[in-house]
């Protein structure tokens, strides 16, 4: 065996390639992100309750779900009574701070609804997951749903917070009156004036005495006035008895007075 033979013998059995060495591109790796942003491979699906209420409901609105009440004005009718399909859109309560959105599956009495919805209950230790047709429990004094306890799968029934509703957005365009409505209170929010007069802008007048001159007999009735003490450089000025009361019209008087004098 020549030196060539055996060289390709050793090469062969350390497993080097025999032939000339190729770059080979790798398959692409598929990685579908879910909506937390994990990595599908690293982390089972997780859902959150904004992208699942849209899609049970139809109700077209983005954002955070507490932003979705005051998206709604205006677009969507809303109201205080559940109704299947609608949203109840929860107030962010406690560690809750970006709020909670939830479908209307079915009523069940005026103070019982079932939901669906998305991230709410721990299940198998784990959030994000989906929950059809648990129970919602309208605990408000007044039964208008501004407060609710929720079905709590670790708990295998209600929870114990009340929480805070704003109301129930419907998928159904609203009524001129309720666009009316929307309009006229961000329209109010962006023009009311703000008044710089403090409450206690009288607290420095102090009231006059009220006192009555007598006039000699043979004068008018119409000529007695009463006055109330008001001096500028030595001159008195008389104001009709109707100003007593009146702080505001005593300082008119004494300016008009003062620039006729």
């Amino acid at each position: 065996m020549n030196r060539y033979a055996l060289a390709l013998l050793l090469l062969w059995l350390l497993g080097a390639p025999s032939g000339p060495c190729v770059a080979r591109a790798l398959p692409p790796i598929r990685i579908l992100e879910t909506s937390g942003g994990i990595p599908e491979e690293a982390a089972l699906p997780y859902v959150q309750c904004v992208p699942y209420a849209r899609k049970v409901s139809g109700i077209q609105l983005f954002g955070d779900a507490h932003t979705w009440w005051d998206q709604a004005a205006g677009r969507y009718a809303r109201g205080t009574l559940p109704k299947v399909g609608a949203v109840m859109a929860f107030r962010p309560h406690g560690a809750m701070q970006l709020g909670h959105v939830a479908a209307i599956s079915r009523i069940v009495d005026s103070r019982t609804v079932l939901l669906r919805h998305a991230n709410w209950s721990l299940i198998d230790g784990r959030r994000g997951q989906m929950e059809d047709n648990v129970r919602a429990v309208d605990v408000s004094p007044n039964n208008d749903w501004s407060e609710v306890r929720v079905w709590y799968a670790p708990l295998g029934g209600l929870g114990t917070t009340h929480w805070p509703v704003a109301g129930f957005i419907y998928n159904r365009k609203p009524s001129k009156n309720e666009q009316f409505i929307a309009l006229a209170s961000v329209d109010h929010a962006k023009r009311s004036p703000v008044s710089r007069i403090g409450s206690d802008f009288l607290s420095g007048i102090v009231p006059e005495v009220q006192r009555t001159i007598t006039r000699p007999s043979n004068h008018r009735d119409e000529d007695t006035e009463v006055t109330h003490g008001l001096r500028s450089q030595g001159r008195r000025f008389i104001t009709p008895a109707n100003l007593s009361r009146d702080p505001i019209g005593r300082i008119i008087a004494r300016a008009q007075s003062q620039s006729s004098s």
